[in-house]
């Protein structure tokens, strides 16, 4: 089954050659994500020269593979911001993402960005009973925030039926992300701002300011890792929880869904969305999350296909993609240089990435541009708030510890044609547990399990037919090519006797 993002599908082809030489700049940035690119625009802007490295192409990553919603709240609920932090934390987070919404609007106008950027009102609605009273609260945390919200008994629907009144949140937006992305990165595209696409980071010196892909060096000033959890080893690393989430698309009649975000709780969740596109609509239904190489992918995507069917009678799928996202154990993100580095870090987006990513990019090249910035202090990456964190760094740790420990376990002795094509899956061979799958023309990959990152003991991911690691969500090829996550080095080559 091939993956693609209704994103994907709509966008236009990038075009931007891959790192071939040394070359230095003021400022280096991993990732051309929405977080990268904005980063550069701003800097670019002020008059740094600025070097951009995708390992892909430029917005082929998590911003490619989102929701394509822009909110000033947050998934895991202003209320519940206010009950870790405070309502004036709340307030600041409510406010910094409404400034990062403006920012988008605003570029989408001046650079005339073809993104169907449109202001739209956000719905949150319970699926049972017992996720309406904090659908009340978030109401109210949301006022308290500055927010124009209020619940609503008559609010327009997709075939969903609320269990009470619905939460709207007025003046949110949605656009295209990828297109809006790759419109920006051509309109900052210059001598002195480069952009490299298929310029995969090897290896990341932040004491020489050096960042190495297999073709070139990039020697910097300043380093900024956007991408979305950073490459290497790093404290906030053992601060979030990692999870994917999975999307559908398929083309609908226009208005099968009404104009908005619509965000439901409950057992399931999900959100959904229309999307109209060069004369073609597509209703959008993502959701609910798993932890990243300790779920059913197979599973997972049935189940959300099975819902799509059900709710909008028989929807044919077009387009199937999942998306991965790390979570602040303080439901904050991790903004600004991090402890034990010099180098600049943007992550914790959880499912905002979009918005915070934006954000993101203002208070580092804030930073960089030695400029105040109201929000700094509250993203602050050096922070640490043991009492704020600890049930979060709990989860985050219990899991690092499952898969260290499953490297103790013994595996199958199978013959390796027992795997089948496109499947995968860690067997006993010649000794060793090994990492083996088959591709579509039916040749064999044999690596090694054992992450790159850390060492934990990476399970197979039949939709993407990856390799995942459970730990920090590095995510790698059938061969052992690195895709995502922290990990920069391949998994091991495993010969085949």
């Amino acid at each position: 089954m091939r993956t693609t993002s209704v994103w994907s599908g709509t966008a236009r082809e990038s075009r931007f050659a891959a790192l071939s030489r040394d070359t230095d700049a003021d400022v280096v940035i991993v990732g051309g994500g929405i977080t990268g690119i904005t980063t550069a625009a701003l800097l670019a802007d002020a008059g740094r020269r600025v070097v951009v490295l995708e390992a892909f192409t430029v917005g082929s990553g998590a911003t490619g593979n989102s929701t394509g919603n822009l909110y000033a709240t947050v998934s895991s609920g202003l209320s519940e911001v206010e009950r870790k932090w405070d309502k004036d934390v709340a307030r600041a987070v409510a406010r910094s993402r409404s400034e990062a919404v403006d920012f988008i609007e605003r570029t989408a106008d001046r650079l005339r960005i073809d993104c169907q950027y449109a202001r739209q009102p956000m719905h949150l609605y319970a699926t049972d009973d017992k996720e309406q009273a904090p659908l009340a609260d978030e109401c109210d945390a949301a006022i308290r925030a500055g927010l124009s919200a209020s619940l609503v008994d008559d609010a327009p629907m997709p075939p969903v039926k609320p269990s009470g009144p619905v939460l709207r949140i007025e003046a949110q937006a949605q656009f295209h992300p990828l297109r809006y992305v790759q419109g920006l990165a051509n309109a900052i595209a210059s001598p002195s701002c480069s952009i490299f696409e298929n310029s995969a980071v090897t290896e990341i010196d932040v004491g020489k300011h050096e960042v190495r892909t297999a073709h070139g060096r990039v020697t910097a000033a300043e380093v900024v890792l956007a991408t979305h959890t950073p490459k290497g080893i790093f404290a906030v690393q053992a601060e979030m929880t990692n999870h994917r989430e999975y999307g559908v698309a398929f083309d609908a009649a226009p208005g099968a869904v009404p104009p908005g975000i619509y965000w439901g709780s409950g057992d399931p969740d999900h959100s959904i969305r229309m999307l109209d596109v060069e004369g073609r609509s597509y209703a959008i239904v993502v959701g609910p999350e798993y932890a990243v190489g300790a779920h059913d992918a197979t599973g997972a995507l049935r189940q959300l296909e099975q819902f799509t069917a059900r709710t909008f009678n028989g929807a044919n799928v077009v387009y199937r993609w999942s998306a991965q996202n790390h979570r602040g154990s303080d439901l904050l993100p991790y903004i600004g240089r991090t402890r034990g580095s010099d180098a600049f870090v943007a992550t914790g987006f959880g499912t905002d990435g979009l918005t915070f990513g934006s954000l993101a990019a203002h208070i580092i090249a804030d930073e960089i541009l030695r400029r105040a910035n109201a929000w700094a202090r509250v993203y602050d990456a050096k922070r640490f708030h043991p009492a704020k964190e600890a049930s979060g760094f709990l989860r985050a740790n219990v899991q690092v510890a499952k898969g260290l420990l499953v490297r103790l376990k013994s595996a199958k002795t199978v013959t390796l044609d027992a795997i089948a094509v496109g499947s995968g899956r860690i067997i006993e061979y010649d000794g060793e547990k090994v990492a083996v799958s088959r591709g579509e023309d039916g040749e064999l990959a044999l690596v090694s399990p054992v992450c790159t990152h850390l060492g934990c003991e990476v399970a197979w991911n039949a939709v993407e037919r990856t390799w995942d690691c459970p730990c920090h969500a590095s995510r790698f090829a059938p061969d052992g090519t690195p895709l995502e996550g922290p990990a920069l080095a391949p998994l091991a080559r495993v010969n085949e006797d």
